[in-house]
């Protein structure tokens, strides 16, 4: 399970992902392959190149003044904001720069402002941030927060993305599926792989896998 092969973009030749096969378990879903972004998401040199492919899709008209980084997409996110800063982004900020915060979740996966925080989503364009979605829950309740919390959706961006579309939404996804084209996803009881009585291998969410 920890051999891996690398994946690269077909438009940004700088920018590759990390494929492991197997049976994980993820928070909505079973996968058999794990994508592994660890070292994009911490290494300077590759968190700034996933940034500057993210960017393009915003250098135009798209006005942005948080991210929200899920995931443990903080340094992506936080490079994405200068992208966004030098390409002229407009904000409504009036401090005339990006937000760029991390999440707090309540016991149902439920995505939660403090009183300090609320002020970077209340009236603000929002673009997530994360680094993968395969069923799109997750993004589906983030959304849900963001307009409870009174902001406003800009973009939702992704490293990987199975969907292309969330509450009709489109994702920015620098790979998809046709990137891996073996890659499989499916309901917990309706998991292939449970049917051949291949055991699972791994629990895996955004920040990582850990073996059983």
């Amino acid at each position: 399970m920890q051999n891996y092969s690398k994946i690269y973009s077909k438009r940004y030749p700088d920018v590759f992902l990390k494929v492991i096969p197997g049976h994980f378990v993820t928070p909505n879903s079973h996968i058999n392959y794990y994508i592994d972004m660890t070292t994009m998401k911490t290494r300077r040199s590759e968190a700034v190149n996933a940034a500057h492919a993210l960017a393009e899709a915003y250098q135009t008209s798209t006005v942005v003044d948080t991210i929200i980084c899920m995931d443990g997409t903080e340094v992506i996110g936080a490079y994405l904001a200068d992208e966004l800063t030098h390409a002229g982004i407009l904000s409504k900020n009036a401090h005339r720069t990006i937000y760029i915060v991390t999440p707090e979740y309540d016991l149902t996966g439920q995505m939660i402002f403090r009183e300090n925080t609320d002020m970077m989503v209340r009236g603000k364009n929002v673009l997530i941030l994360l680094a993968s979605t395969t069923t799109g829950k997750t993004v589906a309740r983030a959304l849900e927060s963001i307009k409870y919390y009174g902001g406003e959706v800009s973009g939702i961006s992704a490293i990987f993305s199975v969907v292309t579309k969330i509450y009709g939404h489109p994702v920015n996804a620098l790979f998809t599926k046709s990137d891996v084209p073996d890659y499989r996803t499916w309901k917990a009881d309706e998991c292939e792989l449970c049917r051949q009585g291949i055991p699972v291998d791994a629990i895996a969410n955004g920040f990582g896998y850990s073996r059983l």
